[in-house]
């Protein structure tokens, strides 16, 4: 997909966690929080504090890819609104899952969301990795001879090449989904 030409506007990772959330089953934003926190399994990926996710919640709204579902009480509060993904939101995240992440800076954060994320949902990664190995192929080659000691930025960019390549490859021969485990204690959603 050439990107000049897509028109559709971009999400945050922030956005596309919490639309996961959504895709898993409807929400509210409290809820959303709670599966984005540090000690669970998305929030060792990605963190949303309880703000982000509300504004997260917004965006995705006016963008027609998560919409009201229904109002539950709130815990000593007023009501809380639940969410659920639109046809549109479930559709873009599946687009959203399959695209390989541009820069190898983007594995740690991105990549990385797209795996677990596509692991909770049931999706096959399998197609991911094999693209996003494409994807990388030329730099990682680049990257592959080792540079001289005396210039940090170079050697690295060398070490976390062959970290992402490394990382990569195992995701290629156990399969994806298998490679990845849950967390010990990791919420499940």
């Amino acid at each position: 997909m050439i990107r000049g030409m897509d028109r559709r506007p971009s999400l945050s990772l922030n956005e596309w966690a919490v639309l996961a959330c959504l895709v898993e089953r409807p929400r509210h934003g409290y809820d959303i929080a709670g599966a984005l926190a540090p000690d669970t399994e998305l929030g060792t990926v990605w963190r949303v504090t309880r703000q982000l996710v509300y504004r997260a919640l917004a965006r995705l709204q006016d963008l027609g890819l998560a919409e009201p579902r229904r109002s539950e009480p709130g815990a000593g509060g007023p009501p809380r609104a639940v969410y659920g993904a639109s046809r549109r939101g479930r559709a873009r995240l599946a687009e959203w899952l399959a695209e390989p992440v541009e820069h190898l800076r983007d594995v740690r954060g991105a990549l990385l969301l797209k795996l677990v994320v596509a692991r909770r949902l049931g999706v096959d990664a399998g197609p991911l990795v094999a693209a996003q190995r494409r994807q990388f192929a030329e730099a990682l080659d680049a990257l592959a001879v080792a540079p001289e000691p005396d210039d940090p930025v170079a050697l690295w960019r060398h070490h976390s090449g062959a970290a992402v390549g490394a990382f990569l490859d195992a995701l290629a021969a156990g399969g994806a989904s298998a490679t990845i485990p849950r967390a010990p204690g990791a919420d499940a959603g």
